[in-house]
């Protein structure tokens, strides 16, 4: 899973490249040519549509959405483990709720053709198809955790519940840190 979400940070990390290097030369060009490329706005919103999901994948996978922690690291192991597989499945049914709205959406745009209302009238079912991959590999990945979560608990792995699905604590936090300068170094 970790090549999974690397491999999303590093399209979305390209995509928002891009989209800066395209904002800059807009930028230029409004300012030394008093020229516009009209529509830099209108890429901006798909980069966002398509890159939302991929980080919502790399946060699911890393474990790194916002956690109450104070909490929960308080609660006694069981208790750490049934909310660990609770919001585990919750997360996929979100994923999957979202996943069949995309779905619909891009239903409809192909059934009424439509395109945007922009000097570039792209036609929308270009950028919702790449919203709708983006929101398949949410999904995909959410549901391979709710199943590992799922099989752990079946298997009554308290410790595997809160050890994988846990949020990260300090000692996790930092030894991630140590790591990564060494690697760096």
């Amino acid at each position: 899973m970790k090549t999974y979400s690397r491999l999303c940070a590093i399209v979305f990390g390209l995509m928002m490249t891009v989209l800066c290097i395209v904002i800059a030369v807009e930028t230029v060009m409004r300012k030394l040519l008093n020229h516009s490329l009209a529509g830099v706005d209108e890429l901006s919103g798909y980069a966002i549509a398509i890159g939302a999901p991929l980080c919502f994948a790399v946060t699911a996978v890393e474990r790194s959405h916002i956690r109450i922690n104070l909490l929960h690291m308080r609660m006694p192991r069981v208790a750490q483990a049934v909310l660990n597989l609770l919001a585990t499945l919750t997360l996929a049914a979100l994923a999957i709720f979202l996943f069949v709205f995309t779905i619909r959406t891009v239903q409809e745009t192909q059934l009424f053709k439509s395109v945007a209302q922009t000097p570039w009238m792209t036609p929308l079912i270009w950028p919702q198809g790449l919203w709708l991959l983006g929101m398949a590999v949410f999904t995909m990945a959410c549901v391979l955790l709710a199943l590992r979560a799922g099989l752990l608990a079946l298997r009554r792995d308290t410790d595997g519940l809160v050890r994988e699905f846990g949020p990260e604590t300090v000692e996790d936090e930092l030894q991630a840190e140590l790591s990564d300068m060494e690697t760096r170094a």
